[in-house]
């Protein structure tokens, strides 16, 4: 989905519903004539403040909204490029678009009246997954639990299954609120999967983002899933595609 800035006015039929004019939608292709729609006010929000004065550092799997096509854009960055700039995945183009640092912002939402952002709010001991920066690990969701919070969105965290160098116990680590996201619900695909569906697929103790390439013959349970985050970085080398059984692909979903 994507928001776009406009001016709206009561309805005169439906108190719940407005007509709003956009700032940078047009309904000629001449480009005269503003665009006016009737929306209900579950679809609006004021303008969100401007962005805050320190600078956003933004990194590999972090949730932006980025501005594209006069409006802004849910996505999420998938490579960090030199320069300032980040490839994008927009999910209602569903293509990969690179952005300049100043057309990103972190996603926020409009909660009883006010700005929140759009992370959740999480609790000791509660089951969560998380997305490391570990550099090998880039790219992967790790099953973890809450272990108290640390800090401004940061909280303490212990994995399930990565251990620490020693192999004494789980490793523990200091994580952003927007690399946390709850433990999805269990997904029943009705129909299986297609090709190009987002997936998770289970690798090396995590759920690793990618897409279905291709099945591995007809009617087979086995899916071939492309792993962008596993790419080895040589020009001579492809994107990696690795088989797994149907239990372990699922849905993919982001925080």
């Amino acid at each position: 989905g994507s928001a776009a800035p406009g001016t709206p006015a009561p309805s005169s039929a439906d108190t719940n519903r407005y007509v709003v004019e956009y700032d940078q939608l047009y309904a000629d292709e001449s480009g005269e004539k503003l665009l006016q729609e009737t929306l209900d006010s579950i679809q609006l929000r004021p303008p969100p403040p401007p962005p805050e004065k320190k600078k956003v550092q933004f990194k590999f799997e972090d949730e932006v909204e980025a501005f594209y096509s006069d409006g802004w854009w849910e996505g999420a960055i998938i490579a960090e490029h030199s320069g300032g700039k980040f490839a994008v995945f927009l999910r209602g183009f569903e293509e990969q678009i690179v952005f300049e640092e100043k057309d990103l912002r972190l996603p926020v939402q409009w909660v009883k009246g006010k700005w929140e952002p759009r992370f959740e709010q999480f609790t000791q001991g509660m089951q969560v997954e998380v997305l490391t920066d570990e550099d090998d690990l880039k790219g992967a969701w790790f099953a973890a639990t809450i272990i108290e919070p640390s800090g401004e969105d940061k909280y303490l965290i212990e994995y399930k299954t990565l251990r620490n160098d020693d192999d004494t116990e789980f490793l523990r680590e200091v994580i952003r609120a927007c690399n946390i996201r709850p433990c999805p619900p269990e997904i029943i695909v009705v129909d299986g999967f297609k090709v190009w569906d987002a997936v998770d697929a289970y690798y090396n103790e995590g759920w690793w983002v990618g897409v279905i390439a291709k099945r591995k013959r007809k009617g087979s349970p086995i899916w071939i899933s492309s792993l962008p985050a596993l790419t080895v970085k040589s020009p001579a080398q492809d994107v990696p595609s690795l088989i797994w059984s149907r239990p372990k692909i699922k849905i993919h979903r982001s925080p």
